[in-house]
């Protein structure tokens, strides 16, 4: 079965970087990696799911939540099944369980979650 894996979660000091890796597993021959998009969520508590990232499964076309722009990359690498958020200038607000999302329309209604990593910004 498919299965995401994040990892690089942790506490950091407002304006301090951290770099999110999400490796996959488990994709069916005919349905492999590089053909999903790949996205980044995160939910802080007591708000809704929100949007951070997401890239293409080409990796050419990017997206990003606007309170990240400029401050967040992703980026993926199909030959490794794993998908990447640098996060630099973290601020307070940034502070959620971030979760890897893996999703294929075409044809499909196929969409997995990784179990979330915790990013927590604080002094």
């Amino acid at each position: 079965q498919v299965q995401l894996v994040e990892s690089g979660g942790g506490l950091v000091q407002p304006g301090g970087s951290l770099r999110l890796s999400c490796v996959a597993s488990g994709f069916p021959f005919g349905f492999p990696f590089s053909t999903y998009a790949m996205n980044w969520y995160r939910q802080a508590p007591g708000k809704e799911r929100e949007l951070v990232a997401g890239i293409i499964s080409a990796g050419g076309y990017t997206n990003y939540a606007d309170s990240v722009k400029g401050r967040f990359t992703i980026s993926r690498d199909n030959a490794e099944n794993a998908v990447y958020l640098q996060m630099n200038s973290l601020k307070p607000e940034d502070t959620a369980v971030y979760y890897c999302n893996a999703r294929r329309r075409h044809f499909t209604n196929y969409t997995y979650w990784g179990q979330g990593t915790q990013v927590t910004v604080s002094s």
